[in-house]
């Protein structure tokens, strides 16, 4: 089925079943929101008993790129979406053709190519960081003099967390930049470096319908390339907040998103705004939506999908969300029955525990987060601090 089909205005009404190619934590939480509304969900995921197919109604267990489990797969969906952007666009058009992906293919081709990226979020009228392609060692020198040091290569498929980049402090480092990255076989982009104030990020959806609403902007805070805080309302100005919030609705109409994308923003001090990237699905810095706003990012993102009416993105309560990583885990078990821990009256602060069901909790893997609620987040930034389960 085309995605023509989706602005026909096809409606995916409860009892219906949602496929989801992934089955990682973003699927999980996905599928909790969504079983909640009546649906029943299938996932394809290699790995056994993952963290989607623990609260799913059937997992199949295959690789990304194998055929017959993506017919299958479709065989038994209703509508399917994705709970991660790199995945095989061959299997990517046997779903297109067999089953309803809203989605498309045209937004993961887009967000999959950093280049692609760029130029679409120009197009929509949105500012990015300087860049410029690199094709040589060459133009990577004679871009890095243009920008200035420091600037940032990156490959321009593949990478997360960090991964797939190299912050140049310095032109000696180009010779080696060039050939590390290179060896990944795709196109390369430099980016100028911004000097900015705050990471921020808007979480935005947009149906079928046309209908767009974005969630309140977070502010960001990563640790080693890995997002740790996201604090919501963020600490700047009102109407930055909404400068930002319009943004990711403009994209989001302009990419023709459907579902949820994540617009990732830098805010230097004299008040600019530049997107950073994007993420056409759940995202790690939209998880405080589960408790702290009236509709969360995964209800949301099961209403866009099914062209249901979308809900209320407004914010019931000042929140931080933490994250759990490996590391975290013993800390945090060793703390859990302590009285006061999950509510702490003197701070004022009540902390909402997601563990994400994964077997292995390995040094700076996601395990899970926690939704802190309080009327400061101050309060919650002290009470992360004093716990000391993400160190001094």
């Amino acid at each position: 089925m085309s995605t023509s089909a989706a602005q026909d205005g096809k409606v995916i009404l409860p009892g219906g079943t949602i496929g989801v190619l992934g089955g990682g934590q973003l699927g999980r939480m996905l599928a909790l929101a969504g079983r909640n509304m009546g649906y029943r969900f299938v996932t394809l995921d290699p790995t056994p008993d993952a963290p989607t197919g623990q609260v799913a109604d059937e997992q199949i267990e295959a690789g990304y790129d194998d055929v017959d489990a993506a017919r299958r797969l479709a065989a038994l969906s209703d509508v399917i979406t994705y709970e991660f952007e790199n995945v095989d666009a061959h299997v990517t058009n046997i779903l297109m053709e067999e089953s309803y992906v809203p989605q498309g293919s045209q937004l993961l081709y887009t967000t999959q190519h950093r280049l692609r990226e760029k130029r679409a979020i120009e197009a929509a009228g949105v500012p990015v960081a300087p860049y410029a392609e690199i094709r040589s060692e060459a133009e990577l020198r004679e871009a890095a003099e243009l920008f200035g040091i420091p600037c940032v290569l990156k490959t321009a498929m593949g990478g997360y967390d960090g991964k797939g980049q190299w912050v140049l402090r310095s032109l000696d480092e180009v010779p080696e930049a060039y050939a590390t990255l290179s060896k990944a076989k795709t196109e390369l982009v430099l980016e100028q470096f911004i000097h900015f104030d705050k990471e921020l990020s808007v979480i935005a959806a947009r149906s079928p319908r046309g209908e767009v609403k974005a969630f309140p902007a977070a502010e960001n805070i990563h640790v080693h390339n890995i997002l740790h805080e996201s604090i919501v309302p963020a600490r700047i100005e009102v109407a930055i907040q909404k400068e930002a919030e319009e943004l990711a609705m403009k994209i989001a109409a302009s990419l023709g998103v459907i579902g949820l994308i994540a617009v990732e923003l830098f805010l230097t001090k004299d008040g600019q705004l530049y997107v950073n990237e994007l993420a056409p699905r759940p995202h790690n810095s939209g998880h405080y939506t589960m408790e702290a706003c009236r509709t969360s990012q995964f209800e949301q993102h099961v209403r866009a999908i099914c062209n249901l009416p979308l809900g209320s993105t407004k914010l019931l309560s000042p929140v931080v969300m933490v994250n759990l990583l490996g590391e975290h885990i013993a800390p945090l078990t060793e703390k859990l029955a302590e009285p006061g821990f999950l509510e702490d009256e003197q701070l004022g602060v009540s902390a909402k525990v997601h563990l994400y069901g994964k077997k292995e909790a390995k040094e700076k893997r996601k395990m899970g987060h926690i939704n802190l609620l309080t009327d400061d987040v101050e309060k919650a930034l002290t009470w992360i601090e004093q716990t000391g389960i993400w160190g001094k």
